[in-house]
């Protein structure tokens, strides 16, 4: 008797044991799945990587043949700055679970993963990037790549007169806590995201963020010598070798297809290709949009304008690229191309001096790439019917993230300057960073050396 009855006992718990089990088995996630997200995560990020040689080369490009040693190196040694500061406090402080403003967990990856997509019971500190199901390592690299690439965008608009030192400690302060805070709001779970906030691949979270620090440093720090005499007359500094700044430009978008599909974290074959269209369509109108404006407005195809037009294309279309359709990314495209001379028209008329058009490129079009998304955005946009709610939320986030980043940004360049000096001196800007600051050349023998230190110095 007592035999039937613990047999009839063991046979119900194992009846009520089974659904729950079967749903764990259901809810699993698949090895094969996870392996190919995570190979296709990581390709991705070595491609965005990429993009630091594509950074070097334009900016270097870009500038004077005498500064090019300065460009290369900070381009080189800011991915390795970012890495540090990103792993130690930046990442937590942009994904870690904490409050609607900053991260509270997760300092140099301690704690636990968050459980992708299994609904298993544990508890994680990365509540944010939870619904992706790449390993944590991965998760980390990828974004890792997309900190360096918003410090890299400030190399370029304080090119030519900035300390190497000074630009090393604001990179890490940019990466370990300015980027890491707006990044919170709008990808960390933070008070944007909870607005319905949308920046699919960093319009703003990495392009406008790079460019606010950008133009902080650039006005706290003043133009070049001889870019603008006392009556305002804009004397042109050409860059002095357009073969490396073109080959710069394809590299960045080449790696701009890492940057926008990778951004799924996942190797969703419909997500990824549609991703991928969108971003060349708008790169290619961004191209022809800017090379008509020069054009017409200059007289003559400016190259760099050219260059700089396709890039605008790219940071425009990083935003929406998930949520546009083709025909409206070759218009998202095509506006930037346009907004990008005016732009850098418009920074040289109010004497605020960028050598390679960082702020034209990545803060105007940034911003109107956020934008982009309340306009255009086949769900919600207000050009497909959905009326001006989703464009005020992505206003509200620019507004937000542009004022905090600006300010900090300001602070943290203000700091520098009064401890321990951001600019070189007078005689050094002349004779080029390359000897000053490295004690070599780019071109060895072949950099004239300007002994002058006059405010018409070119």
């Amino acid at each position: 008797m007592r035999r039937r009855i613990a047999s009839v006992f063991a046979l119900g718990l194992l009846l009520t044991a089974a659904p729950a089990f079967a749903q764990a088995q259901a809810a699993a996630p698949d090895p094969i799945k996870v392996a190919v997200d995570t190979v296709w995560v990581l390709v991705t990020a070595f491609l965005v990587f990429w993009m630091n040689a594509g950074f070097a080369c334009l900016e270097s490009g870009l500038c004077r043949a005498k500064n090019a040693v300065n460009i290369l190196a900070k381009n080189f040694i800011v991915f390795a700055v970012s890495s540090i500061a990103f792993w130690v406090i930046g990442f937590g402080l942009m994904f870690g679970d904490g409050t609607p403003f900053f991260g509270l967990n997760g300092w140099m990856l301690a704690g636990a993963d968050n459980s992708p997509v299994t609904g298993d019971a544990y508890s994680g500190v990365f509540s944010a990037l939870n619904w992706t199901g790449v390993p944590l390592y991965a998760k980390f690299f990828f974004q890792l790549v997309f900190a360096g690439t918003a410090a890299t965008i400030v190399s370029g608009a304080v090119a030519e007169r900035i300390k190497f030192l000074a630009f090393i400690v604001f990179s890490f302060i940019l990466v370990a806590v300015i980027y890491p805070i707006g990044g919170h709001w709008a990808w960390g779970g933070g008070w944007l995201a909870g607005m319905g906030f949308l920046d699919f691949a960093g319009s703003t979270v990495v392009h406008s963020i790079g460019g606010w620090a950008a133009l902080a440093g650039v006005l706290i720090l003043g133009p070049r010598m001889g870019k603008y005499k006392a009556d305002g007359t804009v004397m042109p500094i050409p860059g002095h070798n357009m073969g490396l700044a073109t080959l710069g430009t394809l590299i960045l978008w080449l790696g701009w297809f890492g940057f926008n599909p990778g951004s799924t974290m996942a190797a969703d074959p419909a997500a990824i290709a549609s991703i991928a269209l969108n971003t060349n369509m708008a790169a290619a109108a961004g191209c022809l949009g800017a090379t008509a404006v020069a054009w017409l407005a200059l007289g003559k195809p400016d190259l760099s304008m050219i260059l700089n037009g396709t890039l605008a294309g790219l940071v425009a279309i990083t935003a929406p690229c998930a949520f546009v359709n083709v025909a409206s990314s070759v218009l998202i495209g095509l506006v930037a191309g346009v907004l990008v001379v005016y732009a850098v028209l418009f920074f040289d008329k109010v004497k605020v001096d960028d050598p390679v058009g960082a702020l034209s490129v990545h803060l105007v079009n940034g911003v109107f790439g956020t934008l982009a998304v309340g306009l255009f955005a086949t769900e919600g946009g207000l050009f497909f019917g959905g009326g001006v709610s989703k464009l005020l939320v992505q206003f509200y986030g620019v507004v937000g993230i542009g004022a905090a980043v600006f300010a900090m940004s300001a602070v943290a360049w203000f700091l520098l300057k009064v401890t321990m000096g951001i600019r070189v001196s007078a005689q050094e800007e002349a004779e080029g960073l390359d000897l000053g600051e490295h004690g070599i050349e780019a071109y060895s023998g072949l950099t004239p050396q300007v002994q002058v230190a006059s405010a018409e110095v070119v």
